[in-house]
């Protein structure tokens, strides 16, 4: 291998892993982070929406993991287009084994006798109200078996639907209008996550009626095609950082190796 293609080898590898940290990292923050529920129009000090969906009125309640999951949209597409299908089933598997093992970790930790100099020294919040440490650590980081069962099975289902539909988009776009097979992939996997993780969640280890899963999952999937919409300048903008760094013609032949790649 000559000089220039070491130093070409290099730069992918290194591209792969950086795309691969933010993606691990983010997809594993929402998911512990996820726990919180915070109301949108509150954040902008707004009366709640009300929006009648089969027969529920409901507000845009979110999970905080919503806050940085459209990171993980965006840098799907990314892997998509320079590394193909086999790139985002790749660092999918890996990123559930390791949402896996820090469940695994938090049940230990969870599980382990509290201190008791640590519960006497956090009783109370700054109000002066009794305040049970161990309780709220506890409640914080646990989440329930259905719940951690429906993100895993929505997130591999609709990251491998986005990266087929990707591709499938790819044939009839070539490569140009990144928009159209990014954003179009995303909107498809979305809808599909929105409504499965509700329902394995809250259906089928819950007691929500369909009605509630699909009128919630409609509220967040209108959240999820908003900023999908609005992320796109972004899509541009990691292409251009990429293209500079790999050089456009090895970036447009890693992006043709990949589109052979994913239609084999």
């Amino acid at each position: 291998m000559n000089v220039t293609a070491y130093s070409l080898s290099k730069k992918r590898t290194n591209l792969f892993l950086v795309l691969s940290g933010i993606f691990i990292s983010n997809a594993l923050l929402a998911e512990l982070i996820g726990v919180k529920i915070f109301s949108g129009e509150a954040l902008f000090d707004l009366p709640g929406a009300q929006l009648n969906i089969l027969g529920s009125k409901l507000d845009f309640n979110l999970t905080a993991g919503v806050i940085i999951w459209p990171v993980v949209f965006v840098t799907t597409d990314i892997i998509n287009e320079y590394f193909g299908k086999q790139g985002v089933k790749k660092i999918t598997l890996l990123t559930v084994l390791l949402i896996l093992y820090a469940f695994l970790v938090i049940t230990i930790v969870t599980g382990l006798p509290p201190a008791q100099f640590w519960i006497q020294l956090n009783n109370t919040d700054p109000q002066g109200n009794p305040f049970n440490i161990d309780f709220a650590f506890n409640s914080i980081y646990r989440q329930g078996l259905g719940i951690i069962i429906g993100s895993l099975v929505a997130f591999l289902v609709s990251q491998f639907l986005d990266a087929t539909v990707f591709h499938w988009l790819r044939k009839y776009t070539g490569s140009k209008k990144i928009w159209l097979r990014a954003t179009g992939s995303t909107l498809v996997s979305q809808l599909i996550d929105s409504v499965v993780v509700l329902f394995i969640a809250f259906y089928v280890f819950g007691n929500w009626s369909m009605e509630l899963v699909l009128s919630v999952a409609a509220i967040n999937y209108i959240y999820k095609f908003c900023v999908a919409i609005l992320l796109t300048p972004v899509l541009y903008i990691a292409h251009y950082v990429i293209d500079r760094y790999l050089g456009h013609n090895n970036a447009e032949e890693l992006i043709e190796e990949a589109a052979i790649e994913s239609e084999t």
